[in-house]
């Protein structure tokens, strides 16, 4: 019984040694997403990292501010979903 559990036990060490380089390679990937005609910008990486927001001035306006807010979840939703496809 030794040598199965033995051999188990090598092959689940190697298993978490993969899934870590996968994790880490993952962080190096990075994908883009844009709303409001590019005006919000979010990029994320693929362990679902937020990285950047990007929000153009000419669309900075007090009055509009729910708008902005909208078109930031917009871009950072869509940005999160290409990181899951990317993955």
């Amino acid at each position: 019984m030794q040598g199965p559990l033995k051999n188990l036990m090598k092959q689940a060490q190697q298993m978490q040694a993969k899934i870590a380089r996968v994790q880490e390679e993952l962080k190096s990937r990075e994908v883009e997403a844009t709303a409001g005609g590019g005006m919000v910008a979010a990029r994320v990486n693929g362990a679902q990292e937020l990285l950047e927001i990007r929000i153009e001035r000419e669309i900075v306006n007090a009055d509009e501010v729910e708008m902005l807010q909208d078109l930031v979840k917009a871009a950072v939703n869509e940005a999160m979903r290409k990181s899951r496809e990317m993955v």
